[in-house]
């Protein structure tokens, strides 16, 4: 997001950028040999599963004074098909609504809504990231490895993830990412930032998919805190030119 120069406001020192991370606790059993791989190999199955099925995509941005009262408000929502000789399309439900007034989502936010944000960390991707075991923890009712996940380089015009990631021991699937997308952009004209934020996944048709985003930050730009507030719905997945009932589990 870039902030709007002519629309600043003071903000009070009362919010705090969300820079850190949770580290759980590293008591407990040793991860299986080669954890991180496996889980790339895994992605990678689940990545084929999830090309294979259409789904309903809405995503909402609310911009927060120093009181906590919104300011502006961004929200689209998008269904994700295919076209009649099987490419992937986009296709907006409607019109998107914009009232923003102290930010401006870019390129790379709309980059981030498709590529970070629901973190499919695949072999493809794998060699990318360096990782690091951080212990165990449940998450989502689900008992957990925890891997910490930071890119190795970026190159001019990647966009990657920065986090933790947490993984089912049942069968090596990402149930939950937290972390933000990276880098940060700080030009000499204009900054664009990003929040930090919270990836869900459940199970669909024996497959883990990202069902919601969730993030809350605050963004420090040069010219003040600006707070921020996203949300993302995955919903309505169904497989692509067959009769499927879809069924979530926890």
């Amino acid at each position: 997001m870039r902030y709007s120069l002519h629309a600043f406001r003071a903000f009070g020192i009362g919010f705090i950028v969300a820079s850190g991370f949770l580290v759980p606790s590293l008591a407990g059993e040793d991860p299986p040999p080669n954890l991180a791989r496996r889980v790339a190999a895994h992605e990678a199955e689940d990545e084929k599963a999830r090309n294979d099925y259409t789904w309903r995509q809405t995503f909402v941005l609310e911009e927060l004074n120093d009181k906590g009262m919104q300011t502006g408000r961004y929200s689209e929502v998008r269904d994700i098909l295919f076209s009649p000789d099987g490419q992937r399309v986009e296709q907006m439900a409607g019109k998107a609504t914009d009232t923003l007034t102290h930010i401006k989502l870019t390129d790379e936010d709309f980059q981030d809504l498709r590529e970070v944000q629901p973190l499919l960390l695949t072999t493809e991707r794998f060699f990318m990231y360096e990782t690091q075991f951080k212990g165990e923890e449940t998450a989502e009712g689900v008992e957990c490895w925890v891997l910490s996940v930071r890119p190795r380089q970026i190159l001019a015009g990647q966009r990657l993830f920065d986090g933790l990631i947490w993984v089912s021991k049942a069968d090596e699937a990402i149930v939950k990412a937290e972390g933000e997308a990276v880098p940060q952009i700080h030009g000499l004209k204009h900054e664009n930032l990003f929040p930090h934020f919270t990836t869900i996944r459940r199970k669909v048709d024996g497959h883990w998919f990202p069902v919601s985003t969730q993030g809350d930050d605050t963004l420090a730009f040069r010219n003040g805190l600006q707070r921020e507030r996203i949300s993302v719905r995955y919903e309505n997945y169904q497989r692509f030119s067959t009769e499927t009932t879809i069924r979530f589990a926890q």
